[in-house]
């Protein structure tokens, strides 16, 4: 079967143009992306041609070029607030930190998103990843309050992601929500206000999922925060119906072709995991084999029961306080050694800037479906740099530590599954 499609590309004109990316300002490509990666990285890197929609609001709007698809120009729908637009004493000329949001299944471009950010001193920008726009006012985000785009990409229900499977991939969801952060990160980067050399991209849900491939992908970001999404959906996920219903030919190529497993060993920059113990989506188990597949500086960050959503997704003070400082910006979240069981307690190795309030041993001796388990939660000691709790009984089938410091930032050691 073959994957290209020849494309006629409408032209649209937007107010803007796009300016030829620097080689400063290029993708490198990391010599761990599969041969099979069908981004032209060198594209990417170029800022796209954008128009804005709204110029004077404290959260502005525009719409900047996507990929084609079926044939035709798309263009793609983004949220952008940085602290020049939200606050009237911001100093002129400075250049600040930039992060870019993406949403996840269900979800869109959202205001709130990126004013939250601008208010922590970036600029943001929040796109739409399903081919639509939020209309304004009341509940703009409901999923029945939106406005399909003429010229939008593929939609983001399961069918776009999974049935399209034997289109070529330029004809894919995935393919095109990659695209739009990508390139929502080059025109970011290029604005003037913006420092090109501190930035950031973090995820929910399915974003965080497409979180985990574009920072395989993009070499250029320097942290990397995917919540809940991870890899190897075709072995443990929400969607093993949806892969039991294609033949081995096609599973193979959607996860050959989309699966973040293929890219996360492609992460150079630093990154942290946000999880719940009973993630409806994304189980325990293939979020620890895509957390062991990234070669770069990593962290954890599970909760017990961590609600999923996007305020939830979003609301971790770990996530800002992990970019912070991976900007230069503040302090570094607490690191954990791997647990070692002696005598039966267990202990880890703490190393913090910033002075720990407690700590605790999670476990459960369930053994349903790993995402439905009941969880105990024991006090652990806090002595000097180490961290020591008795250990989980003998029957315990998952187990893990975490770690709180005085800004109530939660870290975890690595998840034991027996």
């Amino acid at each position: 079967m073959r994957w290209r499609l020849k494309v006629t590309v409408v032209c649209v004109l937007f107010l803007s143009a796009a300016m030829t990316a620097s080689a400063a300002d290029a993708i490198v490509r990391s010599i761990r992306l599969p041969a099979t990666t069908p981004w032209d990285l060198k594209q990417l890197s170029e800022p796209p041609t954008f128009e804005w929609v709204d110029q004077k609001s404290n959260v502005r709007s525009l719409f900047y070029a996507g990929e084609p698809y079926g044939g035709k120009a798309t263009r793609v729908f983004a949220y952008y607030a940085s602290p020049t637009t939200i606050s009237e004493t911001a100093k002129p000329g400075e250049k600040y930190p930039a992060v870019v949001l993406i949403h996840g299944g269900g979800g869109t471009a959202f205001r709130e998103w990126a004013e939250l950010w601008a208010k922590r001193g970036y600029a943001a920008i929040a796109m739409d990843l399903a081919g639509h726009r939020p209309n304004e006012g009341q509940n703009a985000h409901q999923a029945n309050n939106r406005t399909r785009l003429p010229d939008g990409g593929p939609n983001q229900g399961d069918d776009e992601k999974f049935g399209s499977i034997d289109k070529p991939p330029t004809e894919q969801w995935s393919y095109h929500a990659v695209a739009a952060a990508i390139r929502a990160h080059s025109l970011i980067r290029s604005f003037p206000e913006v420092d090109a050399e501190r930035t950031a991209v973090t995820g929910i849900s399915w974003g965080g999922y497409l979180t985990c491939i574009v920072a395989g992908v993009d070499s250029r970001f320097k942290a990397a925060v995917p919540v809940y999404g991870c890899g190897f959906l075709q072995q443990n996920s929400a969607w093993l119906p949806r892969f039991e219903k294609m033949s081995p030919e096609q599973r193979q190529r959607w996860v050959t072709l989309w699966d973040p497993s293929q890219y996360l060993p492609a992460v150079s920059m630093p990154i942290l995991f946000v999880n719940g113990t009973n993630d409806f989506a994304y189980p325990l188990d293939s979020y620890m084999k895509s957390f062991d597949a990234v070669p770069a500086t990593k962290q954890l960050r599970v909760s017990v029961n961590l609600p999923h959503g996007h305020p939830p997704g979003w609301a971790p003070p770990e996530i800002g306080l992990f970019i912070d400082h991976r900007l230069g910006r503040g302090a570094a979240l607490p690191s954990l050694s791997d647990p070692q069981t002696e005598n039966g307690r267990v202990r880890v190795t703490v190393q913090s800037s910033t002075k720990l309030k407690q700590a605790a041993l999670h476990y459960t001796t369930d053994g349903d479906a790993i995402n439905k388990r009941t969880w105990k939660t024991v006090a652990a000691t806090i002595e000097g740099d180490k961290i020591t709790a008795e250990a989980a009984p003998a029957e315990a089938t998952v187990w893990f530590l975490t770690v709180t410091d005085e800004r109530d930032a939660i870290i975890s050691s690595r998840i034991s599954i027996r």
